[in-house]
């Protein structure tokens, strides 16, 4: 299955064009990290993405929550009232969802931390 990061780094800056937001309103929309919305906006970083930070950002930018995950695999893309269909029970697709959520967390702390730790040593 190919995967379009350039499709979805499109459709995010047409969708931030319409909705006349910036990064920093998408970011803190969804609670994604700034980060990672600028690595998608510029399509500078190509790998696997949690399926929960796609759905993010799809629902923080108006659309279905498998909007840009259709995008991403060249499909067309739900209508936003269309039902959400995660695929069998959807529990195993939550749960890994929420295990890169907690890996997207874990990291956030790690760099605090390491900015903690360097400020202190400036003092």
């Amino acid at each position: 299955m190919s995967e379009d990061w350039a499709a979805v780094a499109k459709a995010i800056n047409e969708r931030l064009t319409e909705l006349g937001l910036n990064q920093r309103e998408l970011a803190e929309r969804s609670n994604i990290a700034l980060s990672i919305v600028r690595e998608l906006r510029g399509n500078t970083v190509q790998r696997r993405r949690s399926g929960r930070t796609l759905e993010a950002l799809s629902v923080a930018l108006g659309w279905h929550p498998r909007h840009l995950a259709a995008v991403l695999l060249g499909h067309n893309p739900p209508a936003p009232d269309d039902p959400i269909d995660y695929g069998g029970d959807g529990v195993p697709a939550r749960l890994a969802a929420i295990e890169d959520h907690l890996r997207e967390i874990t990291k956030r702390l790690d760099e605090l931390t390491a900015a903690i730790e360097r400020s202190n040593r400036g003092k």
